[in-house]
Parts: structure tokens; C-alpha cells; sequence
């Protein structure tokens, strides 16, 4: 089915925390996507599927989700790298990856060699190119096992889905919907779902049960509805 996508009009908000910026604004009474938040919980991310989970932080102060593809592959969301007030992306060596973070400690930390955004997407056209608002992060050193991955995978209409993240309004801690669903494919190629998760989960994988009963990996968190939902990039077409 397709999902007619209100990307115009605000409906669509970028879930990154200020952009590779960081420079926080106060928190609004009712954050984009979240609803009441009453199905959100807080996560282990030491235990599976969540060991590939990571926050993304810059020197600048900005702050996303990420996760890791391949051990030394880490994926996030292009728009957090963006720095609005240049018009250009944030240098590699100035973005950190912490995998397993929570309050202040995590498993692994590595610094990122390159990035590749693909040349589809513009991040001052996001409603038109926003299913490829995806950063592949070239880590400095391994970050995950291979046991850990999941693979990326098509969604279809119904699918059970996860999505945790770091949010803004609980930041120091994993934190997410692992009862939800996919609604569908906007007309522009983007994975809509009625997860809460609102601005900091920029990045997340979208998790999706296969046919098997494991998780895959059906999309990149990339915005918020007004309500309760949001829209990922998918990671296969």
C-alpha cells in the first residue's frame, strides 16, 4: 500500500538533536512523534538485537542514533551531520561513535575515518530526497562482532516493528517502542511506522520482524509526525 506522506507543512520533523550543531532549544511541552510516550521503555543494549546500537556525537555538541552494519560500518542519519549555518558537512575526525552507551559509559568508542552520503539526498529538499538521508560511518577500528549484525531487509505493510533510540527528552539512556508497526511506503520511498521516537533517534534501525520470528533491519529513523509515528529511510529497495 502506499502512504500518502505529509512531509509539507511541518508534519515531517527531522528527528537529529539541532544538527550537527548542537545547540540545544528548549524542550517543547509535546515533542514530534511521541503521542502521550506511554509505550516507550527503557532498553538493554547489551543484549540482542541491541548490541549494534550506538549514540553519534560531534565536537560540536550534536547529538543522533546510529548502529553498526559491519564491524568497522557504522550508519546514521545524513541530516546530523549537516551543519546549517556553513552549508557544508561536519569533518570526520570531529564525529564520535559510542556503541552501548547509557548514562555516561558504553562498550566501545571509535572516531570516524570518512563518511559516504549518497548523492540522492539533499538536506534542503528532505521531503523530496529523504529516503536517502543515510551517513555510512568508516570506523578507525572495529566497533561490533559479527554475531551482532543484523541483516537489512524490505518491509512490507503490517510488519511488527522496534525503534529505540536516544531521544531528547531521555538522551542518557537507550530508549524506545518495541510494540509498533509498519503503516506502509510513502510516494517518495520512505518507511512510515507508528513508533513513538521523537528528535535524538535521528539514525535508529527501524526493526522489523522477518518470517523466521529474528529482527532485520528495515530502515534509518529520519523524521517525526506530529502524533505518534515517523518515517525511516529504507536500507533495501
Amino acid at each position: 500500500m502506499k502512504f500518502r506522506s505529509c512531509l509539507l507543512a511541518g508534519v515531517l520533523e527531522l528527528f537529529g538533536l539541532c544538527g550537527a550543531g548542537g545547540a540545544f532549544a528548549q524542550v517543547p511541552l509535546t515533542l514530534p512523534g511521541l503521542g502521550d510516550g506511554a509505550r516507550r521503555e527503557l532498553i538493554d543494549v547489551n543484549q540482542a538485537p541491541w548490541r549494534i546500537l550506538a549514540r553519534v556525537q560531534t565536537e560540536l555538541g550534536g547529538r543522533c542514533t546510529g548502529f553498526a552494519v559491519a564491524p568497522t560500518v557504522v550508519m546514521t542519519a545524513a541530516h546530523c551531520l549537516w551543519l546549517p549555518a556553513t552549508h557544508h558537512y561536519i569533518q570526520p575526525k570531529d564525529i564520535h561513535v559510542l556503541m552501548g552507551y547509557a548514562r555516561g559509559g558504553y562498550r566501545q568508542h571509535a572516531q570516524v575515518k570518512r563518511f559516504v552520503i549518497p548523492a540522492g539526498y539533499d538536506p534542503a529538499n528532505e521531503a523530496a530526497t529523504g529516503s536517502n538521508d543515510r551517513a555510512t560511518l568508516l570506523m578507525d577500528h572495529p566497533v561490533a562482532v559479527a554475531s551482532d549484525l543484523l541483516p537489512a531487509v524490505a518491509v512490507k505493510d503490517g510488519m511488527s516493528a522496534m525503534l529505540v533510540g536516544y531521544p531528547q527528552d531521555r538522551s542518557e539512556v537507550p530508549f524506545g517502542d518495541v510494540e509498533c508497526n509498519i503503516n506502509g511506503i510513502t510516494v517518495s520511498g520512505l518507511v512510515h511506522h507508528n513508533c513513538e521516537a521523537t528528535k535524538g533517534v535521528s539514525g535508529a534501525p527501524l526493526l522489523v520482524r522477518i518470517s523466521d520470528g529474528s529482527w532485520g533491519i528495515g530502515g534509518l529513523a529520519v523524521g517525526a509526525d506530529v502524533g505518534p509515528g515517523g518515517l525511516a529511510a529504507p536500507l533495501v529497495r
